[in-house]
């Protein structure tokens, strides 16, 4: 007969991210990049997504649309600097981080009409709704 040894389950392996952010000291918590803020407003014939993402530049944004799936990931750069008054330079800190967000919407979208603009940190996305895609009743037989 074998024993089967298995590790017992802790508690911040069911909430990593909770138990991680306590871990954190608050100076390196507020280097971190932090999650990307969406705001999306729908219309009739599109979705319109404002997501704020400081530190990003338009060439480390990447955006995917798979049906209703929208995903936003990026690379983030902070840089930091404090002057004395003298003008010399006395600390200089930079922060790199991933961040990346993913939603479903209610429509399927154009994945060929999207626009995307970068203006100070935020993503302005228009989102055109697929024609034809709309909620089909079915009948039973």
């Amino acid at each position: 007969m074998s024993a089967l040894i298995t590790r017992p389950y802790r508690i911040d392996d069911f909430f990593p991210d909770f138990f991680r952010r306590f871990a954190q000291t608050p100076q390196l918590a507020a280097d971190m990049p932090g999650e990307i803020k969406v705001d999306v407003t729908e219309k009739d014939n599109e979705y319109q997504v404002r997501a704020e993402i400081p530190g990003a530049r338009k060439e480390d944004i990447r955006i995917s649309v798979d049906g209703n799936f929208v995903s936003i990931a990026a690379e983030v750069r902070q840089e930091k600097e404090e002057k004395s008054k003298a003008g010399r330079i006395l600390v200089k800190g930079t922060s790199y981080g991933s961040v990346a967000r993913g939603f479903s919407l209610a429509s399927e979208i154009d994945d060929k009409s999207v626009v995307a603009k970068l203006e100070d940190g935020v993503l302005k996305l228009t989102l055109p709704k697929r024609q034809g895609s709309g909620v089909r009743q079915i009948s039973v037989q």
